[in-house]
């Protein structure tokens, strides 16, 4: 299957340059989870693509099932012993802080901040492999929103996780229009966003003007009941599709 428009992204892709987010990740488990998805049905056979994807082992996992899935992240295209000098940075900083603010945390799908932690520490182990063995086959691209390789309809499925609202003081109004009018742009079928939500789990107060402006562009956009293993206020995906 050729999706890529161009190749130069792989290497070259400005936001390789930095770090502006933490390189965090969850496991397909968690992503069923949040996204309302089915693996076997929802999974198998299917184009998947996942955005902002960071160190999660989803796409591992959903290539595992017979889904061929594709991640993307700015940092990849870096070597696995990098990313993995990321991982150790980040996970000390963001468990940290869940450990200090414990009224940001729910405990559902885990019964502790320390299980949360191993669990997603061994997802990112099994991205790290999958890495080192397949960023050369193409199924991790160096590549960033609001600007993905990728031709129209590219993909069944688009999933973006805990990365459009939940870094609202970096990313503008404009910014937040732009990147989901490309998720669309890229899906035949649904993009879907999780959470719809800022930090500490507050509503992304922009939402309303989000969805007009949307709609303006010909990109449809629908509020999902949705939930998340860990963090509170995260009980809602954002649901994008081409208007017809």
């Amino acid at each position: 299957m050729s999706l890529l428009l161009s190749t130069d992204s792989f290497t070259s892709h400005p936001g390789a340059e930095h770090h502006s987010v933490p390189f965090f990740g969850r496991a397909l488990e968690e992503y069923a989870q949040f996204f309302s998805l089915d693996p076997a049905a929802d999974l198998r056979g299917r184009t998947v693509l996942d955005v902002a994807a960071g160190p999660s082992s989803f796409t591992a996992e959903a290539c595992a099932l017979g889904c061929d899935a594709v991640a993307v992240d700015p940092l990849y295209g870096r070597s696995a012993d990098a990313l993995a000098t990321y991982v150790a940075i980040d996970y000390r900083e963001v468990f940290a802080r869940l450990r200090a603010r414990p009224s940001l945390t729910r405990f559902r799908a885990f019964a502790s901040v320390n299980e949360a932690e191993a669990r997603r520490r061994a997802a990112a182990a099994r991205f790290l492999h999958d890495y080192a063995e397949r960023f050369v086959l193409g199924r991790y691209v160096g590549a960033e929103l609001p600007e993905l390789p990728f031709a129209d309809g590219a993909f069944d499925l688009v999933l973006c996780a805990h990365f459009l609202f939940q870094h609202e003081a970096r990313f503008d109004f404009a910014f937040h229009v732009a990147a989901c009018r490309e998720l669309a742009r890229v899906s035949r079928g649904e993009a879907r966003v999780h959470p719809v939500s800022g930090p500490g789990g507050k509503p992304y107060p922009k939402l309303g003007d989000l969805l007009d402006e949307l709609a303006r562009l010909g990109v449809a956009g629908e509020l999902r009941e949705s939930d998340d293993s860990l963090a509170t206020g995260e009980d809602a995906m954002l649901v994008l599709r081409r208007a017809e």
